[in-house]
């Protein structure tokens, strides 16, 4: 019979690969809808040739496939680089946060200990990417994402810290 070794840890890397999934697709989208395909603006990409003007017909059959997605709504902006940092501070955070719950999982760290730093890493994040993706500049959600991933790390670490040395002897 096979025992699951980290099932917590499973949990939660399933939970924030769904999230990150998610974010993936905002910033692919507003890609699409703002036609920049690489950096945050217009301005990033103001040498690189225009892929739609002379479309190869594969370029041409996404593009007709996403804009009847998109059907051409407004675009904001800011939103790209919004939802693009949103992504890329996901993709910053949470791989440390998970590993630091897994390392503690197979350390047989207390069950309410896992349970604390992966609600609150999941729950940081999401409301991280809520704040940045619907707000420019401060707001109660990134910061309460920001404190709350903060905390994860300064705990988890200290865990890790502790059962590391425990370990050792």
């Amino acid at each position: 019979m096979t025992t699951n070794l980290v099932p917590i840890s499973t949990l939660f890397i399933g939970l924030n690969g769904l999230i990150a999934f998610v974010l993936s697709y905002l910033a692919a989208s507003e890609r699409v809808k703002a036609r920049v395909w690489h950096g945050e603006s217009k301005a990033d990409v103001a040498m690189q040739p225009d892929p739609l003007v002379n479309p190869s017909p594969w370029v041409q059959t996404i593009e007709r496939l996403t804009q009847q997605q998109l059907q051409k709504s407004e675009i904001d902006a800011g939103a790209l680089q919004r939802t693009v940092r949103a992504h890329g501070n996901f993709a910053e955070y949470v791989p440390h946060g998970l590993l630091m719950i897994i390392a503690l999982e197979l350390m047989q760290a207390p069950t309410w200990l896992l349970w604390l730093l992966g609600s609150s890493l999941t729950i940081a994040r999401i409301a991280h990417a809520y704040g940045l993706i619907t707000k420019y500049g401060p707001s109660i959600s990134r910061a309460t994402g920001f404190f709350l991933t903060w905390f994860v790390y300064i705990i988890g670490s200290a865990a890790c810290l502790y059962f590391g040395f425990t370990g050792m002897g």
